[in-house]
């Protein structure tokens, strides 16, 4: 399979099958366009378990599979929010975790399922949701983000404090937890919330300049009320 990520704002990332066969899958309703010649399996991919871990951790119940049924018949899956795509071939990082909503799409030599954060309060206060998503295997797998992408790979021992929202990926070496802001006048005047992730390294970290929720909540408290 070859890959290109194609358009700006809203990108999309085109698959080019080799020969019939080959597939990709996603969740339901990424795809976006495709040519005659690909066959379509809507599915629980891992069973009835792992799709309700899926379902917990921001993603479709059912997973749809596009397969190849001649060669060179290409297909191609869109972003859902204004931003950036990011390629990875996860059999190269030993797996990642990612926040939930930032799976697009997949080889099937891919696993997707739910991540448990190691400290109860890292997820239940981290604005991100308890549930975190764990993609292992080999293969590739395309992540969205909004804004641009940034990354960093952490020297051991190396932190880096986040606002949780702008956490894309980082790799399973990387420590996660949750910190809570300093000082009185810094949790109700400096505009940031209560709570940082704190990363420590050795391993990459991707992040994203646009925490879409917070977008949203900018968006939403400009509109007109009753």
């Amino acid at each position: 399979m070859k890959y290109e990520i194609i358009g700006n704002n809203f990108p999309a990332v085109k698959c080019t099958f080799d020969s019939a066969g080959e597939s990709m899958y996603t969740q339901s309703g990424a795809m976006a366009w495709m040519s005659n010649g690909i066959k379509m399996d809507s599915n629980m991919k891992g069973g009835l378990g792992k799709s309700i871990g899926r379902l917990f951790a921001g993603e479709s119940l059912f997973m749809a599979t596009y397969t190849a049924e001649v060669p060179n018949s290409h297909i191609s899956f869109a972003s859902t929010v204004p931003g950036d795509l990011v390629a990875i071939d996860i059999g190269e990082t030993g797996g990642m975790i990612c926040q939930k909503d930032a799976f697009l799409c997949a080889e099937p030599t891919v696993e997707l399922k739910v991540a448990f954060t190691k400290k109860f309060s890292a997820g239940l206060f981290g604005g991100e949701g308890f549930i975190l998503q764990d993609i292992s295997g080999r293969g590739m797998v395309f992540l969205e983000l909004g804004g641009n992408k940034i990354e960093q790979v952490l020297e051991p021992g190396e932190v880096l404090k986040v606002d949780t929202g702008n956490v894309v990926a980082f790799e399973k070496s990387v420590s996660y937890e949750i910190e809570t802001v300093k000082g009185i006048k810094n949790i109700f005047f400096g505009g940031e919330g209560l709570f940082l992730t704190k990363l420590t390294g050795p391993g990459r970290v991707i992040l994203q300049t646009r925490n879409f929720n917070e977008l949203v909540g900018k968006i939403a408290s400009r509109l007109p009320s009753k």
